[in-house]
């Protein structure tokens, strides 16, 4: 009895040893698989990376467009000297305000007073053979009245003759005018309220088309209460801008300051050495603190008309071939897709492609590196999760 309990015992230690060795059989046999399993996928995340993906929607977006301006004269002038003459005297000079109308410079030429005095000879002499030229008409008219006793020819002669006189003398008084006009040039005029920013004739000197310096005004007027703000617009943005636009521009003499205006002109066609649209910008400069010639720092507000597609900067790629999205498919494999970049902000661009459709999952952040038609692993972005 005793030697069988022991051979029981014995039995029992024998399958209590085998289950225990046999469970942690079973255990090292399931943490050996879930290694293998983990290693395997993290094979597979080494062979194709997971992306973060957007969803492609439609949108308006707003962006401002920064461009170098130019601040120029409302008005501007050069004023030259239209006949050959010397400087008398100057009533204005560099800096000063003027009105319109205002007498500005006095020019002498003492041979049109010479010229003058011939013309007036001249009208009279004329005058003198018109009057000959009549009497004798009127004296052959009056005795023709008596048949036989002048000839038609002499009397179509001496009406000849009358009519002549009288072009010649209606040519004397046109001369005389036309050189008491050019008196008129002899004094310069202000076109406009102004202010002269230019001089370039000292008293005494020889003016005029044939003088030594014809090729420069005798002065420059600029109106500068009132300013143009010009820029070039280029042509990716003139579809997005109306002349109902407020701008705002800052200059480098005045950094602390903010100017605004509105937008008064479009040229309406493309400048074909730039292919930028020309605007205007009137800005009022009552106390002159902008100065024409003065470069401004533009930046023009500009929208989207249509509903487009807008996505993140991020994921449009730029080669030096093409610009770019690249689409996850359904089969999980990159697709490269042409496009076209249009407004764009600090965030976002718009897009145009015919192959884009919402819904769309694009990479969120592409690069030419994840190759046409590789296989990839999308994963939806980190905002989306959180919306």
């Amino acid at each position: 009895m005793k030697s069988l309990k022991g051979n029981i015992s014995a039995a029992l230690s024998v399958i209590t040893l085998t289950g225990l060795l046999s469970l942690s059989s079973c255990h090292s046999d399931d943490k050996e698989k879930a290694e293998q399993e983990r290693a395997q996928k993290e094979q597979a995340d080494i062979e194709v990376p997971p992306v973060e993906t957007v969803v492609l929607e439609k949108g308006k977006m707003a962006s401002s467009l920064r461009v170098p301006g130019e601040l120029t004269p409302y008005q501007q002038v050069s004023l030259y000297a239209k006949i050959n003459s010397y400087v008398k005297k100057y009533l204005v000079d560099v800096g000063s305000e003027v009105h319109k109308g205002q007498l500005m410079l006095i020019l002498e030429a003492p041979e049109i007073n010479s010229q003058l005095a011939s013309a007036r000879a001249r009208i009279k002499q004329q005058e003198a053979l018109y009057l000959a030229s009549k009497a004798t008409y009127d004296r052959l008219y009056n005795t023709s009245k008596t048949p036989g006793t002048i000839a038609q020819n002499d009397l179509d002669q001496a009406d000849a003759r009358r009519k002549a006189d009288f072009a010649n003398l209606d040519a004397a008084k046109a001369s005389y005018q036309e050189i008491s006009a050019n008196l008129q040039y002899l004094q310069i005029h202000a076109p406009f309220d102004g202010v002269v920013s230019e001089r370039n004739a000292s008293l005494g000197a020889y003016v005029g088309p044939g003088g030594a310096g014809a090729a420069l005004p005798l002065f420059v007027v600029q109106q500068q209460k009132k300013l143009r703000l010009v820029i070039s617009v280029p042509e990716l943005s003139t579809g997005s801008l109306t002349n109902r636009e407020q701008v705002s521009f800052t200059v480098k003499a005045l950094p602390n300051q903010q100017f605004t205006a509105h937008i008064k002109r479009m040229a309406g066609a493309l400048d074909s050495r730039l292919r930028s649209e020309r605007i205007e910008i009137d800005v009022e400069n009552p106390n002159k603190i902008l100065l024409p010639g003065m470069y401004a720092e533009v930046s023009v507000p500009t929208k989207s008309h249509d509903s487009t597609f807008v996505v993140p900067k991020s994921a449009v790629v730029q080669s030096t071939e093409k610009v770019f999205v690249v689409r996850v498919t359904d089969q999980h494999r990159a697709q490269w897709l042409d496009v076209q970049k249009g407004l764009q902000n600090k965030d976002a661009v718009e897009v145009y492609s015919k192959d884009l459709k919402p819904g769309d999952k694009l990479v969120k952040t592409a690069t030419d590196e994840i190759r046409d038609g590789q296989p990839v692993k999308d994963k939806p972005a980190k905002k989306e999760e959180d919306e």
